[in-house]
């Protein structure tokens, strides 16, 4: 099969790697324009972009799949088959009907729950005790598609957004890979149950800043949510404190105000919640590299201070 592939962050390299792997032709890529990025703000590629043009497969970047020389451009790569993986924008319906096998596409979330643009995050922070991968036949609405495959991975107490993220782009590599191999011989597609949808909506820098007052449990799962970004974090005396690391801890914290202090040790920094302790177990002071509570509470006076 020619094969073009659309995908633009990181979480697509393995599957892009899977394609020039099978011995099927990749024949072009599609990803999205190079953005400033940093604080420098040049001109970035993106992941897909650079690891296309190792393999020295041609790459396409529209701004938009709308437009006739776009499509015309696309349709020159005479694809029979198209996949699509955190590509960044949508399908129109032309695009769809192109290649013979349609466009498959792989998405980081037991579909239907969850469609969208942060579906590993979200999972973790609403405390679904499992997540996986879905390949479904892509369709013109955003994530509807008939489900090829489903597979599921458990979350645990352990589990951050990065460590997550990287399981699932391997899983949904391997299967891919397993799929190109059935796809000429025809395989089923099971219909979502759309009353069972939730969107997964972008995430937010300022949704990562901590309030105290949520429960333990609730804040302990946006720090796992929101490593590697936007990194969970609170104001002490004023200066911005990242959190990598958390759990909740045995006990309650009394009469303390949410946001305090109440133990530390090298086993954890205490912090009280509006409901329980969150036990801090490494965080990144202003101006220094992330550290265990260890190295945190050496030489430091804790309980007492509070957290905004």
């Amino acid at each position: 099969m020619n094969i073009v592939f659309a995908g633009t962050p990181e979480f697509a390299l393995p599957c892009l790697d899977a394609i020039a792997a099978s011995g099927h032709s990749l024949v072009g890529v599609l990803t999205q324009p190079d953005r400033p990025a940093g604080r420098g703000r040049k001109l970035a590629t993106s992941p897909i972009k650079q690891r296309a043009l190792e393999l020295g497969v041609p790459v396409q970047q529209p701004e938009s799949l709308k437009s006739a020389d776009a499509f015309a451009e696309l349709a020159a790569l005479e694809p029979d088959l198209m996949v699509v993986v955190a590509y960044g924008l949508l399908l129109p319906k032309k695009v769809l009907a192109l290649p013979q096998h349609g466009c498959i596409n792989v998405h980081a979330s037991l579909l239907p729950r969850w469609r969208g643009a942060a579906p590993i995050a979200r999972a973790i922070l609403a405390g679904d005790s499992e997540t996986g991968v879905t390949l479904m036949q892509m369709e013109a609405g955003l994530d509807t598609g008939p489900m090829i495959v489903r597979r599921a991975v458990p979350i645990d107490g352990d589990t951050n957004a990065g460590v997550l993220h990287d399981r699932l782009a391997d899983l949904g590599a391997r299967e891919l890979a397993d799929l190109l191999g059935r796809l000429p011989e025809g395989v089923s597609a099971e219909p979502q149950d759309d009353a069972q949808a939730c969107y997964a909506r972008r995430l937010e820098k300022g949704e990562a800043a901590i309030d105290w007052r949520l429960r333990a449990d609730e804040i302990a799962r946006a720090v796992r949510a929101f490593v590697p970004w936007p990194v969970a974090h609170a104001r002490l005396d004023g200066q911005p404190v990242r959190f990598w690391r958390a759990a909740t801890a045995p006990g309650e914290a009394g009469d303390a105000e949410p946001g305090t202090v109440v133990a530390a040790s090298p086993k954890g920094i205490d912090i009280a919640t509006g409901a329980g302790v969150l036990r801090v177990h490494e965080l990144q002071l202003p101006g220094k590299k992330r550290m265990d509570a260890a190295a945190a509470v050496n030489g430091r006076d804790w309980v007492g201070c509070r957290f905004e």
